[in-house]
């Protein structure tokens, strides 16, 4: 209804679109189903723990089906999960053996931490947005006294204008805000990028303290329903800014193909439209602490079956980085030297 009607008025060109993420620090609890810990984490042996640096979400819905589902019991896994605020919290302790993988979003620390010398790879995907105008997971949202005065009726007219995002330029929502400018012919550069937590966006879309934002659902969903802000652009199909990484210890494990043979045998039980099964939501409702009914109403991202890499994505989000002054060098990274499809092709699907 009101987005669709909006997405008609806005250009019909490609739209790209914003991910909420990170924040500055590591929580440290464990709220992992199973957790073991057994002494050779991350080790050479056949059957063991595996530590999980991840960002709780239903955005990375695979590994919480995969663990619930027994994939990971099956292959002698157990998973010490660790929930992270960011996935740039998440390189140091990747690159200080802390963990053995991390699953979520990329980001500018990631490609200056890389050019540094920390070293570990990009192992896999996780959700790709749909590109969907009625039900898309992430959406840009702007203000919507902005709209019904006539003052922003197309990407274009966000120049200099506050846009909140979770981790700020600099995260994978700043990178997928940045794609979706492009529609306008704008950059990072010619708006303001406010980091504003995805839960605190709607109060700051209500009081103006910004006149649009990037959640994801179901923020996004709850702000539309009440009226404050309505979506001007969604992903365009493919776009995605989030995935797996493997420490470089971990990437020669006996543990590391499968594990990820485990994982993507969670995502293949993700349905390709984003309808899920009871089964899966309760999954995602008992990981998460969320309603079933939220998470029924809130559109999902899809998935690969063998979560493949996305290196054309690295590409693009270390491109704009570097345009926007996130990244501190200037000639970018091989992205080939970064990424190991080797677990994807070798995950059965």
């Amino acid at each position: 209804m009101r987005r669709r009607t909006l997405l008609s008025l806005a250009s019909a060109g490609a739209v790209t679109g914003a991910l909420a993420a990170c924040g500055p620090a590591v929580t440290g609890e464990d709220t992992g189903s199973g957790a073991g810990g057994s002494s050779d984490a991350g080790g050479a042996t056949a059957g063991g723990t595996v530590r999980v640096g991840h960002l709780p979400s239903s955005l990375f819905a695979p590994l919480y089906v995969a663990d619930s589902m027994g994939y990971f019991a099956d292959a002698g896994i157990t998973l010490e999960l660790t929930p992270l605020k960011s996935g740039q919290d998440g390189v140091p302790m990747l690159s200080n053996d802390q963990l053995d993988v991390m699953v979520a979003g990329f980001s500018a620390g990631m490609f200056n931490a890389l050019q540094q010398g920390l070293a570990f790879k990009v192992v896999g995907s996780m959700g790709i947005s749909p590109g969907d105008i009625e039900n898309s997971p992430t959406a840009l949202e702007v203000r919507q006294e902005l709209l019904d005065d006539g003052s922003v009726s197309s990407v274009a007219d966000l120049k200099g204008r506050t846009i909140g995002v979770a981790g700020g330029p600099g995260a994978t929502g700043g990178y997928l805000l940045a794609a979706m400018l492009e529609e306008g012919g704008l950059t990072l550069n010619d708006v303001e990028v406010s980091n504003l937590a995805t839960p605190d966006q709607e109060a700051a879309l209500a009081n103006g303290a910004v006149d649009a934002a990037t959640p994801s659902a179901p923020f996004s969903t709850s702000i539309e329903e009440a009226g404050i802000a309505s979506p001007l652009a969604v992903p365009a199909q493919g776009t995605t800014g989030t995935g797996v990484i493997y420490s470089e210890s971990f990437v020669s494990s006996d543990l590391a193909q499968s594990f990820f043979t485990a994982l993507a045998q969670g995502a293949q039980e993700l349905s390709a439209d984003g309808t899920q099964s009871d089964e899966v939501y309760q999954i995602l409702a008992d990981t998460l602490g969320q309603e079933i009914d939220v998470l029924k109403a809130s559109p999902m991202y899809t998935y690969l079956p063998d979560l493949a890499p996305q290196p054309d994505q690295l590409e693009a989000m270390q491109a704009v980085w570097i345009e926007a002054g996130q990244i501190t060098y200037t000639e970018p990274l091989d992205v080939a030297g970064i990424v190991d499809a080797s677990f994807a092709e070798n995950a059965g699907a």
